[in-house]
């Protein structure tokens, strides 16, 4: 079950970062709160499928590697203007914002099933 939680998170990470990344052909409006919705979606779902393809990676490790994605992709479109996108550090706290909530629910089902981290110094 693993590799099919590994297959679907490395998936959802490539499509995340490609539709992050993909040229627009004019520059989105900033203002409403849809932009937010869709990081809060897709770095809650990407921090979840994390926890599930990667059992026994500590919850900080998750946090971690989902807050410097979330960054790589906001520099990235600050970056490079051909893009038509603007890296914003709004966007980068709502993905940060969804990754805990990710992590609360990683934890609450690692907790029920009973999974644990990795002992300390093996990850």
């Amino acid at each position: 079950m693993t590799r099919l939680f590994r297959l679907l998170f490395w998936a959802a990470a490539v499509f995340a970062v490609t539709m992050a990344l993909w040229p627009l052909a004019t520059p989105v409006p900033t203002a409403g709160l849809g932009d937010k919705w869709q990081h809060m979606i897709a770095f809650f779902t990407l921090t979840v499928l994390a926890g599930l393809a990667y059992p026994h990676s500590r919850l900080r490790t998750i946090a971690l590697a989902m807050i410097l994605l979330g960054l790589a992709i906001e520099v990235a479109q600050w970056a490079l203007p051909m893009l038509n996108r603007e890296g914003s550090g709004l966007d980068w706290l709502a993905d940060g914002a969804a990754t805990l909530v990710g992590l609360v629910v990683v934890g609450a089902m690692r907790q029920f099933f009973g999974h644990r981290a990795a002992e300390p110094g093996t990850q």
